[in-house]
């Protein structure tokens, strides 16, 4: 079997902790229970109540090799590690620190105040028949008196033996010590104003209904053995831990590199701080990084081992792959040999995403697919920036982002793409991505948030094709979009299709948004596009013409704004999205029936969007980047609106 399931002794165990037999892996998180939660944890035991599985890992095994850290306030003796303990920490270190450690408790209250704490058990309210057990385990700061009135009035005092033993509190502390346990005993009894006999019947009753629960519990103890491959850790954390902090690769990856004395933490730190640097990536994460590191590595492993099969070998190749288990058994020196080579391969994708006018995190369609177009840019090397590798690039990028493939589980999606798109860059077939993209018309009805990836792609398209704010009438480049504050915002406004009651399904999607600014926004309110066209041409002594012109960039037929019709302006701008999708992705967009009959979720009360809201009680200042219009994302239903292509 994997794994052995015995019931350990609880004062054994705490002496494991003690002596480093029992430890922690480096990846676990800091201590972190307050003195409530403790004291509950050691009123459930005086009570005999489980308290919970522990589960360990055998140390010395091939597949494992975490580095071992001492519980908090336990010596520090790595070298006598033979277990880590991987569920139970919180649990195995409150008990260590208020039972076996001889020492004071560092916790904190229920605000995270740091305090140090010495824990007791009430003899009188453990006996009580109908007593609360946590009201008898005290709490007691670290010089064992408890004051109030802001320190000036001293209300018990267990500052020695004979104060706990008149005040009939016993140290938790002293429970594992047998010698201490029997010179207070024999105190209590000697002191007790019950007199000897009926103190010692009173000390009986408390070892047998309270002290022997301690001395003789057991705690069920799941170890994993020396076989235990690390991705099944990994489950642990995933699936299993207890402590309510998951664990990921990245955090098992560090402590296998920290028994080589690499400090991964530290040097993704340093990275992080440089990637991050640039908007489009702020929400880079550790794992994202790796993958792409794994791609990368196995990506040249395979080709290598290819090489070799050329040359005569007959192995079979290796496959690309970025799966949880291959992260896990990266070795130090793949990371330390493609680790640059991938930050510069994301900070190229950041510049990648500006060219496509995609600039901040937040409009990112998807977070996934900057793993493999970092990779790509790697194993492609500075082709990447050729005119027509990019091209290609560009295609398989939108062909992603629109049809929509990068959510969900996509490691074997990474793969395939930095097997299949160098080599259709080099004249091969289609990727995969690209054969199964595709994009139904009425999606465009649908996309009513930044919940779609599509969307944001679509936002994002408009800009590339030109689109300039109305007001400002300039290029949005990073500049502009960060300092105008760039959004998506309704063209006919929410409140004027409500007056003429236009179908919300229509209102709030993305055929009838597009990229204004901040001022733009506010201009036009809650108004008629033709009122709102006509402050527009005031403010910025543009002509007509000129004006139409702008529009024109936003595929914007001038003519129906400035006739307010609505139908006539959704159908022509729905075409000319359907031709800018079609180009994108170099594939024709599909004409769907249920294009010609679609139902919406009509009844949904939502609070009015911030651009009918009345400019005197809007913020003095916009937040770079928030949406001025509040949307819903309801779902395609069927139906029937009419609409015709």
């Amino acid at each position: 079997m994997p794994f052995d399931s015995p019931d350990v002794n609880l004062g054994t165990l705490l002496q494991d902790v003690e002596t480093g037999k029992v430890q922690l892996p480096d990846f676990q998180r800091e201590w972190k229970w307050d003195t409530d939660r403790i004291s509950s944890l050691l009123a459930s035991i005086s009570l005999d109540h489980p308290v919970g599985v522990l589960m360990m890992l055998e140390l010395g095994g091939a597949g494992v090799r975490f580095k071992p850290r001492a519980i908090a306030g336990a010596p520090d003796n790595t070298a006598a590690a033979e277990r880590l303990l991987l569920d139970g920490q919180q649990r195995i270190t409150s008990l260590y620190q208020s039972l076996g450690s001889g020492r004071p408790v560092e916790t904190t209250d229920a605000r995270g105040k740091h305090l140090t704490r010495w824990y007791y058990i009430d003899i009188a309210k453990s006996l009580a028949a109908d007593g609360d057990r946590e009201e008898a385990v005290l709490s007691v700061p670290e010089d064992r008196v408890i004051r109030s009135d802001f320190g000036r009035r001293i209300d018990a005092d267990y500052s020695s033996l004979d104060r706990e033993c008149d005040a009939e509190v016993f140290p938790l502390a002293r429970i594992f010590d047998m010698g201490a346990v029997f010179e207070w005993n024999n105190r209590y009894v000697s002191r007790s104003p019950l007199g000897p006999d009926q103190a010692a019947t009173r000390w009986n009753d408390f070892y047998k209904e309270v002290l022997s629960n301690f001395v003789q519990y057991t705690v069920p103890v799941i170890v994993l053995n020396r076989e235990t491959p690390k991705e099944a850790v990994c489950t642990v954390f995933e699936k299993v831990n207890t402590g309510g902090v998951v664990l990921n690769v990245f955090e098992l990856l560090t402590a296998t590199f920290a028994a080589d004395d690499f400090r991964l933490n530290d040097d993704w730190r340093e990275r992080k701080k440089r990637l991050q640097a640039r908007p489009a990536l702020r929400e880079l994460e550790s794992t994202d990084f790796l993958q792409a590191i794994a791609l990368v590595s196995t990506w040249h492993r395979r080709n290598n081992a290819a090489a070799n099969e050329t040359a005569g070998g007959d192995s079979v190749l290796p496959g690309v792959t970025c799966r949880r288990k291959d992260i896990l058994n990266m070795t130090l020196g793949a990371y330390q040999e493609w680790a640059d080579a991938v930050m510069r391969g994301f900070e190229w994708a950041a510049q990648f995403l500006a060219r496509e006018k995609i600039f901040a995190s937040k409009d990112i369609p998807y977070r996934t697919q900057l793993v493999p177009l970092a990779a790509l840019r790697v194993v492609l090397g500075q082709s990447a920036d050729n005119h027509e590798v990019n091209e290609r690039l560009r295609r398989w990028f939108w062909s992603g982002v629109l049809g929509e493939l990068y959510s969900g589980a996509v490691e074997t999606r990474f793969a395939r793409d930095l097997e299949q798109v160098p080599a259709w860059i080099e004249g091969g077939p289609q990727p995969r991505t690209l054969v199964e993209a595709s994009f139904e018309a009425s999606r465009l009805i649908s996309l009513r948030t930044r919940n779609s990836a599509a969307y944001k792609g679509v936002h994002a398209l408009l800009m590339k094709h030109g689109s300039r704010d109305l007001l400002k009438a300039v290029e949005i480049d990073m500049a502009q979009f960060f300092d105008l504050h760039i959004d998506i915002h309704h063209i006919f406004p929410r409140k004027w299709c409500d007056d003429r009651n236009i179908d919300r399904g229509q209102r709030d999607c993305i055929v009838n948004k597009t990229g204004l600014s901040y001022d733009t926004n506010r201009s036009i309110g809650g108004r008629a596009p033709s009122s709102y066209l006509a402050t527009v041409e005031t403010r910025t002594g543009q002509s007509p013409d000129e004006i139409d012109a702008l529009l024109d960039r936003h595929l914007v037929n001038a003519q129906r704004l400035r006739d307010d019709d609505f139908d006539g302006f959704f159908n022509d701008r729905l075409e000319a999205l359907v031709r800018l999708i079609s180009d994108a992705m170099g594939k024709d967009v599909a004409r769907d029936k249920e294009l010609d009959g679609v139902e919406y979720d009509a009844d949904e009360d939502e609070p009015p969007p911030p651009e009918e809201v009345a400019l005197a009680e809007r913020p003095a200042s916009p937040q770079i980047g928030r949406s001025s219009a509040r949307v819903t994302d309801g779902e395609l239903r069927g139906g029937s609106s009419g609409l015709e292509l």
